[in-house]
């Protein structure tokens, strides 16, 4: 069966690039072909029907011809713009995190339902008001896992020996958690308390609604960033874009 030159589906914008005078390119993810760009032709002109229902982190459902080197969009319509994260730098901030960390982690033309699913819940329960860093900690998590870079968090890496209570270790280049025999064997490995681990396994291994039931103090959320985020920079070999405004915003904000 030949492949349709019209089809539609919904997607969340990623991200945009500006081309030209009117015309934008659209980084989206979709449910079921994965990351795709395509060319908006002249949805920067005041009158265009498509400019509205284009902005990031607006979930759509669009009409889209497929063309040479980019599929173009001639119809878009807004389903839902999570319209209170605009009245909020902050959540904002991290729902255009969330979309960075997606367009950077996912391969083009590759469907995943569940990193749709798992990005579209993650951009609602801001919008919602849930906390923020919370949200993005399990969004990472479950993320990474998705997409194939699940860290290890119930033995050792290198031995394969069940983790023990006491001094243990997270190396990025492992990808997981080390015992302390171990510890020198890997690139890249910083202590991890009990807590973030035991934190780390119950997120991973739950959904959203029980882990947002685990109280986490100021001080362990800041160890469990600390090491998601060593963990995402060393699979990207690069910090995202980002990072650095949500560092800027947190110190304002102290």
């Amino acid at each position: 069966m030949s492949t349709p030159k019209v089809y539609k589906t919904d997607a969340i914008v990623l991200k945009r690039i500006v081309l030209g005078e009117a015309d934008k390119i659209l980084v989206l993810y979709t449910p079921n072909l994965g990351k795709l760009s395509a060319i908006a032709k002249g949805s920067r002109r005041p009158r265009s029907k498509l400019s509205g229902h284009l902005e990031l982190l607006t979930h759509c459902r669009m009409m889209l011809a497929r063309g040479q080197k980019l599929d173009v969009v001639s119809q878009s319509e807004t389903i839902s713009g999570f319209l209170p994260l605009r009245d909020d730098l902050w959540r904002t901030s991290l729902a255009l995190y969330a979309a960075e960390l997606v367009d950077q982690l996912a391969e083009e033309h590759i469907g995943n339902y569940p990193v749709y699913e798992l990005l579209l819940a993650t951009l609602h329960r801001l919008s919602e008001g849930d906390n923020g860093e919370l949200a993005l900690r399990c969004f990472e998590l479950h993320l990474l896992a998705h997409l194939g870079y699940k860290p290890e968090l119930n033995e050792c890496t290198i031995c394969k020996s069940r983790m023990q209570p006491g001094d243990n270790y997270f190396s990025a280049g492992a990808g997981g958690v080390l015992c302390p025999a171990c510890r020198a064997k890997a690139s890249l490995s910083r202590p991890i308390s009990l807590n973030a681990l035991k934190t780390l396994r119950y997120w991973q291994t739950n959904d959203y609604e029980k882990s947002r039931k685990v109280k986490v103090s100021a001080e362990l959320m800041q160890e469990l960033e600390i090491i998601l985020r060593q963990y995402i920079r060393y699979i990207l070999e690069k910090d995202l874009k980002s990072t650095a405004w949500l560092d800027r915003l947190k110190r304002e904000q102290m």
